[in-house]
């Protein structure tokens, strides 16, 4: 399975990203119990953080972990679906979605796809996803994936693929690459799109 430091690689990434884009108002979607918004919360740059996942459990654990940035109002969690509008989220500089998409069905990314890029659409979306031909790197046997909730875990040709998809469908441009030590054949354990809005 996966090491521990990828998911410390993966959030460095992102939050770096941000910090170079100026990112001031974050939409973290599917934050999980919170890794990405602690994150956040250590960067003085972000001054609005919403964070919205479908478990209330694990957003209880942000609540008690971050407690200090929710009082402070600078933190805000959210109960709710990645893939339906959230009347609370209010407007965003970026959306993330950090090992997030891999956990959809089929029908649920295109309506995941819909709620991001048609409704928030906002000038940056950030999407990570793991890269299957990296996992008999990581002991996995063919077919198995990281984690038993995933609905699929795509190769690079097929990520990069879908990315070019959503980028033409609304309107962005997009970039994409990986996160983590790189093999020569398999590639990185970790897969990126940066997606950026085009000018209306």
């Amino acid at each position: 399975m996966e090491n521990p430091s990828l998911h410390d690689q993966r959030l460095a990434f992102v939050t770096g990203l941000l910090l170079d884009a100026n990112t001031r108002r974050v939409l973290d979607l599917g934050c999980g119990a919170g890794r990405l918004l602690a994150s956040l919360m250590q960067e003085p740059g972000f001054t609005q953080v919403t964070g919205l996942d479908a478990s209330a459990s694990a957003l209880a654990v942000a609540r008690c972990e971050l407690a200090a940035h929710v009082a402070s109002g600078r933190l805000v969690l959210l109960h709710g679906q990645v893939f339906t509008p959230h009347p609370g989220a209010g407007d965003a500089d970026a959306v993330t979605l950090v090992e997030v998409i891999e956990h959809l069905d089929p029908q649920r990314l295109s309506e995941a796809e819909r709620c991001v890029f048609g409704h928030y659409r906002p000038p940056l979306v950030v999407v990570t996803t793991p890269n299957v031909e990296y996992n008999p790197l990581l002991g996995l046997r063919e077919g198995q994936r990281r984690d038993p909730e995933h609905r699929f875990e795509w190769p690079r040709n097929r990520f990069r693929a879908w990315a070019a998809g959503v980028a033409k469908r609304n309107g962005y441009r997009v970039q994409t690459g990986g996160i983590g030590p790189a093999d020569a054949d398999a590639g990185s354990p970790t897969q990126y799109a940066i997606f950026r809005r085009s000018p209306a």
